[in-house]
């Protein structure tokens, strides 16, 4: 077990009902123990009724020089930006702008003829076509495999910039692994999404959700894009390699892993992803942030959509809708990660649909999404619950610690 550096960082705010918010004392020792063994360092906020009652940081922000977290670090966020890409469609849901049974092909015409590999290699036309709602529930085909020949295609065409719309145009060359809607599978459909999002508002993506998210919740510390005051902001970036696997896999590391015995390699700050470029906003993993500010977010899906501010930024009717189970028999049995037992997948995030399968301390409808890195968001409309917890550790090990941190988290409730 590592040495820990000093701290005393929690913060228990605001009273319901007559009682203390929370008692903190296992989710703080959760994190204490998790910093002394799986990450090098963590970060917490939680939100209650729209009060922030619990902000913790433990462990360190660069490990090899012993440099105390202190919170207010940046991350890359990774997966965790798909809560942000289909808070931002639903928005256009909203508006009347688009409906989820829209043909995909309808913003985007590159898509209007796409192919189905077959199980024998074989290739043929798919028969349905992709809809916004398959983009929307990652059920339309897609994988993380990306066509490196239509990548190509969007380097030299963008001379490098990889701006959204253009690349993803030249990803329609993409072979799918399944006819569209008969599956789910972990995908870039959430880039595909921001695509949508950016042809729909005549906007950069980036740009849309400054102006419709970020500003209206007063998130001023996400972005999408590095710069050199980012990366002075940012932690350290790991990744942890068991003593018995070397490999790495950004897709598979969000899935499971229990191996405590393995070792943190410094893989450097800039995020790690097949998509990059300096005009690519990555719906699926793109936004850098803090843990402060991604709260912010959660608390207002806590809200049904408003945020501590009082900025309403989705109709209440919309949470509803994104923590609603949207997968038939045989895309749950798809939808099959350790840390998501019990659940179903609804607008982009999972939600819990049995916490007796899920075996874990919660409610039905809790509801949120994790990253490649380890941070990880979820909230609890029901009771105004949001938690926003960070780490910056790749093959961060989510079957172990993402059901470990919401027993935690709701064993401090006192009501």
């Amino acid at each position: 077990m590592r040495q820990m550096p000093e701290s005393d960082k929690t913060v228990t705010v605001g009273k319901i009902g007559g009682e203390d918010a929370m008692d903190v004392t296992n989710l703080k020792l959760f994190m204490d123990e998790m910093a002394a063994e799986r990450t090098p360092g963590n970060a917490i906020e939680v939100y209650l009724g729209g009060k922030k009652v619990f902000q913790y940081a433990a462990g360190y922000s660069d490990l090899e020089n012993r440099i105390p977290l202190t919170g207010e670090e940046m991350y890359n966020i990774y997966s965790c930006s798909k809560i942000t890409t289909v808070t931002a469609a639903t928005q256009l849901l909203e508006r009347g702008k688009i409906l989820l049974s829209d043909p995909l092909y309808e913003y985007i015409p590159e898509f209007r003829t796409m192919y189905v590999k077959e199980k024998d290699g074989g290739i043929r036309k798919a028969n349905t076509p992709i809809t916004l709602n398959h983009l929307f529930t990652m059920t339309a085909g897609f994988t993380y495999q990306i066509d490196p020949q239509g990548l190509e295609r969007a380097r030299i065409l963008t001379e490098g910039r990889m701006d959204t719309v253009e690349t993803i145009r030249c990803l329609a060359s993409t072979t799918l692994a399944f006819e569209p809607g008969t599956h789910w599978r972990y995908s870039i459909c959430h880039d595909v999404l921001a695509a949508v999002v950016s042809v729909v508002s005549g906007q950069k993506f980036r740009d849309y959700v400054k102006e419709n998210i970020f500003e209206p919740l007063e998130m001023n510390q996400s972005v999408y894009h590095h710069t050199p005051e980012t990366l002075e902001k940012t932690a350290e970036q790991y990744s942890f390699v068991s003593s018995d696997n070397e490999a790495f896999d950004i897709v598979e590391a969000q899935k499971s892993g229990n191996a405590k015995d393995g070792y943190f390699r410094n893989v450097g700050k800039e995020r790690v992803s097949s998509l990059r470029g300096e005009e690519f906003d990555s719906g699926g993993g793109g936004i850098i942030t803090t843990v402060s500010d991604y709260a912010k977010l959660m608390a207002a899906l806590a809200g049904y959509g408003r945020g501590i501010n009082g900025e309403r930024i989705l109709s209440p009717y919309s949470v509803k809708l994104m923590q609603t189970n949207r997968l038939n028999e045989t895309q749950l049995k798809d939808f099959n990660w350790r840390q998501l037992s019990g659940c179903g997948y609804g607008l982009g995030v999972h939600t819990c649909m049995d916490p007796g399968k899920a075996d874990i301390i919660c409610n039905p409808g809790q509801f949120g999404w994790g990253g490649a890195a380890g941070s990880t968001a979820f909230c609890d409309p029901s009771i105004g619950l949001a938690v926003f917890y960070a780490q910056h550790t790749l093959n961060p090990r989510e079957g172990w610690y993402q059901p470990r941190l919401k027993n935690a988290v709701y064993s401090c409730l006192n009501d």
